[in-house]
This record gives structure tokens, sequence and C-alpha cells, in this order.
């Protein structure tokens, strides 16, 4: 059973709308209580939220509530949704049932814990598009949504500005997948929240790109004057490097360069190959990725750069990559599990390349190609050799335990002696050198933009 309250009111089972009350009020009350799942809501608390305080017989409310509420549990029943009685209030238990108003919160969540600007921007935008309208649109007026969804409106608003900010970052500042320039898209927000200056920057931002520099700037006057008339106070650090760099045209607001050691794959940026070794091309780095020059310049955002890397890189089918990318939209939680282990298996096969000797980052790594052992399949090719491959149903861990499987096997030989990282200060990726004659791991593949590094 789904509810919908981000928008019109909706019940939802298997796809079918569910239709289990007219009265406003009751459907309200199963709102209220829908958005403090296994929480209790007081009586008191419920009355004020459904009657004015002088609509009706005040004395009469808690008969009336209690009313409402054996109806709902009556209409209820059959979707297996239980409305319980926890002392002086009720609550909606949970079990069988999810909101899309839990669901957003979720995925916001997850969405600004990643660290790839591109994959943040499509979990955000897949979080904001769960909203259909206002919080409970038609059902709630406004000071009474204030009331029940200010801590969903502030996640909102925090998803509208880190997407606006991560767009400006990829260079989608211009027409958007539905058609809107970032700008058109930001000025009815920002005029409906003016003090909020992330709001703000984006906008300016946006407006300079456009060859708008005077609204920027006019923008920025807008909000200096609010700010000083309604909080006293003047526009914060970031604000006004922004405003000072849209005064300066400083060539940083124009549209981010694509990165100059990279290789787009589907909509993902990967780093180039310097090793020809799956298991070391894992453990390596971008070097000035994104102005990241120390070693260790992450690369490895997202589950959906590992599934796309793992294709890449030949260790898992295309057809596979898009099935597990299907699968990780479905499950977000799972798939942020498996990044993380991801993560962590490269640092223990980075140390075990660089530190043969560290037996601790030997075992972890050994659990991973054991467990990858287990599960995988003896299968025969159209070329008529056999070959050993882990099946789909392994899930979402796919990408982890092929890449453990190509580690055991460089582990497992004598070329794993050969592994070199390069000296470069700017680099530090890992390559075979089996020779024993190679300085860097590539030519120029990680020259610093300042033209110093690896220059072979």
């Amino acid at each position: 059973m789904e509810f919908r309250l981000l928008g019109p009111f909706e019940a939802v089972r298997d796809g079918a709308p569910v239709s289990f009350s007219r009265r406003r009020q009751e459907r309200l009350l199963l709102a209220v209580l829908l958005l403090a799942p296994g929480r209790t809501v007081a009586a008191g608390r419920l009355a004020e939220l459904l009657w004015e305080p002088d609509d009706g017989d005040r004395d009469g409310r808690r008969g009336t509530l209690h009313t409402y509420v054996s109806r709902l549990r009556g209409a209820l029943r059959p979707y297996g949704v239980r409305i319980a009685t926890r002392g002086d209030g009720y609550a909606a238990e949970p079990g069988g049932w999810r909101t899309d108003a839990a669901e957003f919160a979720d995925r916001a969540r997850a969405a600004a814990a990643l660290r790839d600007p591109a994959e943040r921007l499509r979990r955000t935008e897949e979080a904001l598009a769960l909203w259909r309208g206002e919080l409970l649109d038609g059902l709630a007026d406004g000071e009474l949504r204030d009331r029940l969804g200010g801590e969903l409106a502030e996640q909102r608003l925090a998803a509208q500005e880190q997407r606006a900010e991560d767009r400006l970052r990829t260079g989608r500042d211009g027409l958007h997948d539905d058609g809107a320039p970032l700008a058109a898209e930001l000025r009815p927000l920002v005029a409906r929240h003016p003090l909020r200056e992330r709001l703000v920057a984006a906008l300016m931002t946006a407006l300079y790109r456009a060859g708008r520099q005077a609204e920027a700037l006019d923008v920025y006057r807008t909000t200096r004057l609010a700010l000083a008339a309604e909080l006293g106070v003047a526009p914060g650090p970031a604000l006004r490097d922004v405003h000072a760099k849209v005064l300066s045209a400083d060539p940083s607001l124009d549209e981010p360069p694509l990165p100059a050691y990279a290789v787009q794959v589907r909509d993902v940026r990967l780093p180039l190959h310097t090793s020809g070794q799956p298991a070391l091309e894992f453990c390596n780095t971008w070097a000035g990725w994104d102005g990241a020059r120390e070693t260790g310049a992450e690369w490895l955002t997202g589950y959906r750069a590992l599934a796309v890397w793992a294709g890449h890189l030949g260790l898992l089918e295309d057809w596979l990559v898009t099935q597990l990318l299907k699968q990780a939209e479905q499950q977000p939680a799972a798939a942020l599990d498996a990044l993380a282990e991801a993560r962590e298996l490269r640092t223990a096969m980075h140390a075990c390349f660089v530190a043969p000797a560290d037996r601790r980052a030997f075992k972890q790594v050994a659990r991973a190609a054991e467990a990858a052992a287990r599960v995988a399949e003896f299968h025969l090719d159209e070329d008529g050799l056999g070959r050993w491959r882990l099946p789909a149903a392994t899930g979402l861990r796919l990408p982890v335990l092929a890449v453990a499987r190509s580690a055991a096997d460089l582990l497992a030989d004598p070329h794993r002696l050969t592994v070199t990282a390069c000296p470069s200060p700017d680099c530090g990726w890992l390559f075979l050198d089996a020779p024993g004659r190679r300085r860097w791991c590539s030519l120029g593949t990680c020259a610093a933009r300042d033209g110093a590094g690896c220059t072979g």
C-alpha cells in the first residue's frame, strides 16, 4: 500500500487507486499519522490540526476523533494498515505500507552523501521528482502545511539548492532535460525564498553564464536589501564572493571544462587507463581531477561509476551493467552498501600491491575473492573456451566480486612483484613494469595543469 502525500493525497495498491473515505478530516487525520510513522500523536495535537479554535464543540472533539479512527481502522484493515491507540493518542504502525514523503527523505539523504556531482545530481532529481505539488495539496491549507511539513519543506529546498549547484558544476545550466534553463527555473524559487543565499548565488551564476551580468548584479542588490531589512545582516562570504566574481567577470564562473584525463562512458566520467590490469586500474585515481592533485583523488564517487567502470574494463558484460544500474535505482541503500564495500576493498588491494607483507590487507582481499569463487559458474563461450563467470543473481555486489577475482589473479602471479607506483607527486598511479625500465605510469597521462608531472 502506498500513500502519496507530496501533492494531492492519494492511496494506491498494486498501481490502482484506493478510496477509503470521502471525509476530508478523516483523510487529513490519516495523513498526519502517516507523516509520523510509528510515532504517537496526542489526541490534543490531532484536534488542534483538524479543527479551528472556534470550530464546534471542544468537548465533543475527542469523541469525534475516536469515531474517525474507528472508521479508518475498518476501511484500512483489508490493506494491512493498522492504527494503534497509545495512551492519549494514536500511531500509524509501520509495516505493509509506505509513503512518498519517507521515500523522498531517504533518497535526498542518500543523494547528499554522494561526492560525484553528476551522480548526486541524477539522484537528487529522482528524489525531487516524487513531488507532484505542495504537501497534501487540496487537503491542507498553507498554514497547516507549514505546521505539518516544515522539515520536509526544508529538505526539499535543500535538495533544490543542491540540484542547482550541481547543474552548474556539471555544465548543465543551459537547457535542462525538461527544456527549462536553470535561470528561469530559479527565478520563482528565489522570489519565494529571497533570503536563501545558496539559491541566490546559483541564480546569479546562471544569469552570468547566460550573458546577463546586469541582471545578476540586480539580484544581488535586491537580496542585500532584503537581508538588511528583514534580518539586519549583510550577505554572507559565499554570496559576496559570487558578487565580486560577477563584477570582475571572473573566468571561474564560466562553464566548467571537461576534465583533461577522462573518458566518458554512458554518462559517467572514468579515468584513463594507465596499467592495463583491472585490479590496478581499480586502485588508481585521477591526477588533477577537479583540482584534486594529490594522490588519492576520488573517482569512485557513486554506484553508477562502479558498475559502468566494471563494464568498461571488461569485468562485466554490457547487459549486466544495465541491469545493475536499474537495480541500484530500486535499491539505493543496498547500492550504497556495495559502494562502501568496494571502497574498503580498494584500500586493501592498494595495500597489497604497495606493501606485499601486509597480511591483514591480503586476508581482506582473500575473503572477497573466496566469496567470488563460491558463486562463480563455469561456462562454455562461443569461441569454444571455458570461462568462469559471476551470475547475474549475485546482485549489486557483482562489480565488487568481479574486481576481487581480478585482484586474486594478479596476487597469484609473479608479475605482482613488478607493480610500481608512479613517482609523480601529482599521481601515484600503479602500473606493471616487468622490464623494470619505465619511470612513469604512462607518457603525460598525469601531467598537472601547470605542465609538471609525468612527462616520460
